[in-house]
């Protein structure tokens, strides 16, 4: 029998979906599941970008360009001029996601049996790019007593070796939610220019920065031209995760033209979800002041429960919407199965994501959770009393 590549039996499962026929079994048994574990925002997409899709007069849906459309591109360039990050259309790709951006940018800065480093815990699927590149994840260790700060520059410095190509961050983080001081993100800066690395910085939740405090790009730190790339995505900020629209972008035209050749390798990205992602640049201001209210709201809200029940600690998001959770249990993944298999109060039960996958060094994040507030408060206030009702009775707490 032919066997699986190797490759593929280390592809790691998600942390956040492989649950999913725990919860399908679960629903059509009856019983309904509040979504803590995804972060799938409950807010409405602009009405204008929907309205670009239902009122396009396409008589052919042909391929665009590989990089993406000239327009869109340019719009885009546009978007960052405002934020303070001076960059044109040829400094962008636009990707199918931001999965596909972050999958490029390894392809492109890094050969099988390389290293990249990145402060833990991080998003799962960052496992998943680096095995599918054949790259090995050099972790450091960031703390909940911390708040998930980024950990002493010193403690990078140990982990750069011969086989080093870069750092990356996401900032705002998930599953974090922690935000990057301007001041750790010069230290990076001047840690990358040092040892020669390339800095890649995961910036999708840019636009969410809460308690007054702004968002600092890599691509406004002086001087980082050649060692910069972010990966960008239209998912979470307007509120489109279907439409699998996300961009690189980058000042090394190296970078640039060798991002190029993959995204050739895959022809072109979608074009009416292209057409749906720039209409959505026109979103008026007003409409982020008030997803970020709401989300501070949900915020508050969560921690304020979650720190009701005994034994629980719990970190402070400063942006995204994800909140790291420690529980009085010894294996979240055990407890975040019965929770959909044994458990249920009312008729309702609770997903959650178990964080040991959202980590790379073994047996860290076993009795930690992560949860997505993307669900109303009523909804967010009943899910946290379930899982403190589901902590009394667990049989592994």
């Amino acid at each position: 029998m032919p066997s699986i590549s190797r490759k593929g039996q280390q592809m790691p499962e998600s942390p956040i979906r492989k649950l999913v026929p725990y919860a399908e079994k679960a629903k059509k048994s009856g019983i309904k599941v509040i979504h803590l574990n995804i972060g799938q925002p409950d807010i409405k997409t602009p009405e204008i970008a929907l309205q670009a899709v239902k009122n396009n007069t396409l008589e052919v849906l042909e391929y665009s360009r590989t990089e993406g459309t000239d327009e869109y591109r340019t719009k885009l360039a546009a978007y960052y001029k405002k934020r303070d990050i001076s960059v044109t259309a040829s400094d962008i790709i636009v990707t199918t996601g931001g999965s596909e951006a972050l999958s490029f940018a390894m392809g492109s800065i890094a050969d099988a049996g390389d290293e990249i480093i990145i402060p833990e815990p991080f998003y799962a699927n960052y496992n998943g790019f680096a095995t599918a590149s054949g790259l090995k994840v050099i972790p450091v260790v960031s703390s909940i007593e911390q708040n998930f700060g980024l950990p002493p520059v010193s403690e990078f410095e140990k982990l750069i070796g011969p086989k080093t190509r870069a750092i990356l961050i996401c900032n705002p983080g998930n599953p974090t939610g922690y935000l990057y001081t301007v001041e750790e993100i010069q230290k990076l800066a001047s840690l990358a220019k040092e040892h020669d690395l390339f800095l890649v910085a995961d910036e999708v939740y840019r636009e969410f920065a809460y308690d007054g405090k702004q968002h600092y790009s890599i691509l406004q730190e002086p001087g980082l031209e050649k060692h910069a790339i972010v990966v960008d995505s239209v998912s979470k900020r307007y509120s489109m995760c279907g439409a699998r629209i996300g961009c690189l972008v980058s000042r090394n035209p190296e970078i640039v033209q060798t991002a190029l050749k993959f995204a050739q390798a895959r022809l072109s990205p979608p074009t009416f979800a292209q057409i749906a992602s720039e209409a959505a640049l026109d979103t008026p201001q007003s409409y982020f002041d008030a997803v970020i209210t709401e989300y501070v709201s949900r915020r508050d809200l969560l921690i304020a429960e979650l720190e009701k029940i005994d034994q629980v600690v719990v970190a402070r998001p400063q942006g995204a919407f994800y909140c790291m959770a420690e529980l009085p249990i010894e294996d979240a993944d055990h407890f975040a199965q019965w929770l959909l298999e044994h458990f249920q109060k009312d008729g309702e039960t609770v997903m959650v994501a178990p964080a040991a996958g959202f980590y790379a060094t073994e047996g860290l994040g076993k009795n930690q959770i992560r949860i997505a507030y993307v669900l109303e408060k009523p909804v967010l206030k009943r899910a946290v009393a379930i899982l403190g009702e589901a902590l009394k009775t667990y049989p592994g707490a």
